[in-house]
């Protein structure tokens, strides 16, 4: 199994191909207690976190699928990303952001249209110019916080599916 890259994109994935039945490997995840690590099953999917006490804002889970290509082998499809509530309400807000910025943009189109003044509305537009900026170095703050779970959650799963 390869390490991941350095160049961490917004939600990594990776893929891996096995020599193993997706059986033995679902099962192998099933029987693992292994300490700060959650695993849950549902069906072909594994869904990996970090027990309570060990979460933050920026805690990284792991999804994983795996994919049967013969009795004998497997592909693993695995994706990271942030707790779906965090990532929900950060997507929330960008598009709450976007929206406000083509209310306040057809806004001051219309005034500049009909010659009256648009020096709030440009102010407002910069403004949540200035607040995208912000979420996206929110966001690369995040990521750059969350890499250290993020590669003991590889480690973890390297660890399971090579002993």
């Amino acid at each position: 199994m390869k390490s991941l890259s350095n160049d961490l994109v917004l939600r990594p994935r990776f893929q891996h191909h096995l020599n193993t039945s997706k059986d033995i490997i679902l099962d192998k995840f099933e029987e693992i207690n292994k300490h700060p690590f959650l695993v849950n099953r549902i069906d072909d999917h594994l869904f990996i976190k970090f027990e309570q006490g060990f979460r933050t804002l920026w805690t990284p889970e792991l999804h994983l699928e795996l994919y049967e290509e013969d009795n004998n082998s497997c592909r693993i499809n695995g994706l990271f990303g942030p707790s779906p509530t965090l990532w929900t309400f950060f997507m929330f807000l960008h598009f709450g952001v976007i929206t406000l910025f083509i209310i306040v943009g057809i806004w001051a189109y219309s005034n500049w249209s009909l010659d009256k003044p648009i020096g709030i509305l440009k102010g407002l537009l910069v403004g949540l110019i200035v607040v995208w900026g912000l979420l996206y170095a929110f966001g690369r703050t995040g990521r750059k916080k969350g890499e250290p779970q993020m590669k003991e959650l590889y480690s973890f799963i390297s660890e399971v599916i090579n002993p």
